[in-house]
């Protein structure tokens, strides 16, 4: 085995820099390997520091030779003390081939993130999370992404390997199906933000897949950090009684969306900020590749978890990410006050989702899901469910809801839906419950809560029902609460539906 050690040189000053296109990135010097010569493998280590304040993204070229059957990588970095308060060293990394770093994909051959510390890459296989292919002669890039630097700087080892030989035969791939077995028009239960070991995930899509019908899921969405890897490995767990959609969690430094439902294969790009101008071009590729547009935990305080993309582009946001948490009281309020927005200017209006962002244990699928009215259990009506409004989120199978408007000779109105009547007409606002001990309804109009009813039996079944006009609420939804654990705050959602709007004849 053939081995070499060199550094990088230390300070971005002393690299050559290659600022590319949208994302500050940083190209360094390249390593070379030599022909194979006889030899089986040859290893090359590359050392170099990273200051605070680096690019997005480092590239690290590799000169990559004929007859090289696998390329490994791994790499470790220090982690040195902090200050109070300061972020310490967090590097992530991923791997594009021989047709480059150019945004948008082409090259794209994987990513890790920080989930791993190694990964390879060979035509018949790969490390979950980078995608099997040939192993062309030509400039590969190691991607580096320094997520957060310390004030030290970021101090890195990187070592590639190369293995010379046969190339094997890359495999076909096999998606999931469109369509499941489904019970006609009917309410269908599914969490759409799930994680795999593909990214940062812990679970095998089996261990998901057995995990989402035990919660009582109709459908499901992959949406693996940064990668399109998993799409390939659903196929089996798919069947009469699961739907199996395929997406991507696209985590970006200004702010996570998920991909819902896209063709497979469907690789989306991450590598740009809010100020790039960059995120409108990436939400059509989503669209045109037939799925949703979800920004995810808009006002999670993770570093780069905030959404600054805006709304204009989604499909529809989620309000509820895994275990409620103040963030969630946060988003919520914030959706709501976007639906007075558009109520008020006659705009075309954001539905609410909920999904557990599950990684491992002990985070529970489908705690909470999205329960969905649609015309069959297929990719396409699930989608057009999700995009009308036509659903509730509970926090687990357990809960159900039916939510009703009636008025004006019983004209009825469900979730999602609209009711055009007299602006002083009589409207009765219903919602059936079960599954929900001791919580408390919420009806809430665009002038806030205005009705909050006892608590429900010990059964958790009850209905509960309240009266207004269109004058006095453009729209109504409602809110199954928890009991509060701290004085006035309001407890811990059980489960919210979208909005029935209310239209002055």
């Amino acid at each position: 085995m053939g081995e070499d050690t060199h550094d990088q040189a230390h300070g971005i000053g002393r690299r050559a820099l290659f600022v590319t296109g949208a994302a500050a990135a940083l190209t360094l010097g390249g390593v070379s390997f030599a022909a194979a010569d006889g030899q089986r493998e040859e290893t090359r280590t590359v050392h170099g520091t990273l200051p605070p304040g680096s690019p997005d993204f480092v590239y690290v070229p590799v000169e990559v030779p004929a007859g090289v059957q696998e390329v490994k990588v791994s790499y470790a970095y220090d982690k040195p003390s902090v200050p109070a308060g300061t972020q310490g060293n967090a590097l992530d990394i991923g791997l594009f081939d021989e047709r480059g770093t150019e945004l948008g994909g082409r090259g794209f051959r994987g990513w890790s993130g920080g989930a791993r510390t190694e990964f390879y890459v060979r035509a018949d296989d790969a490390t979950p999370g980078y995608l099997p292919g040939p192993v062309r002669e030509g400039t590969w890039y190691v991607a580096l992404g320094p997520y957060t630097v310390a004030p030290q700087g970021l101090t890195y080892e990187l070592t590639i390997t190369l293995t010379y030989g046969e190339a094997g035969r890359t495999p076909r791939p096999v998606y999931p199906p469109s369509r499941a077995k489904g019970r006609g028009r009917a309410w269908y239960r599914g969490d759409c933000h799930l994680h795999s070991w593909h990214s940062d995930g812990r679970r095998t899509p089996a261990e998901i897949a057995a995990l989402a019908r035990a919660a009582g899921l109709d459908f499901i969405n992959s949406s693996d950090h940064n990668t399109n890897s998993s799409h390939a490995h659903w196929a089996d767990q798919a069947g009469d009684d699961l739907l199996v959609m395929l997406g991507e969690e696209v985590t970006t430094r200004n702010g996570h969306v998920v991909a819902l439902g896209t063709d497979p294969g469907t690789f989306v790009d991450w590598r740009y900020r809010a100020r790039d101008n960059r995120w409108a071009r990436f939400a059509r590729e989503i669209r045109r590749a037939g799925g949703l547009v979800v920004p995810a935990h808009p006002h999670a305080t993770c570093v780069g978890c905030g959404w600054k993309f805006g709304f204009g582009e989604a499909d529809a946001v989620e309000v509820w990410n895994g275990s409620y948490t103040p963030d969630d009281e946060v988003t919520l309020a914030d959706w709501d006050n976007q639906l007075v927005a558009s109520v008020r200017h006659g705009r075309a209006w954001l539905p609410a989702m909920g999904n557990s962002d599950a990684h491992r244990d002990p985070d529970t699928v489908g705690m909470p899901q999205t329960v969905v009215l649609a015309d069959d259990l297929t990719r396409e009506a699930i989608q057009e469910g999700i995009r009308a409004g036509r659903s509730y989120v509970a926090e687990s199978k357990n809960v159900t809801l039916a939510f009703t408007v009636t008025g004006g000779r019983g004209r009825q109105a469900g979730i999602g839906e609209r009711l055009a009547l007299a602006a002083d007409t009589p409207v009765t606002v219903r919602l059936e419950v079960a599954g929900a001990p001791r919580c408390s309804v919420r009806f809430v109009t665009d002038q806030g809560v205005l009705f909050t009813s006892d608590p429900l039996p010990v059964s958790g079944t009850g209905t509960v029902e309240w009266r207004t006009t269109p004058a006095c609420a453009a729209y109504v939804r409602a809110e199954l609460r928890h009991e509060a654990a701290l004085g006035p705050l309001p407890g811990a959602l059980a489960a919210l539906t979208n909005p029935v709007f209310l239209t002055v004849a």
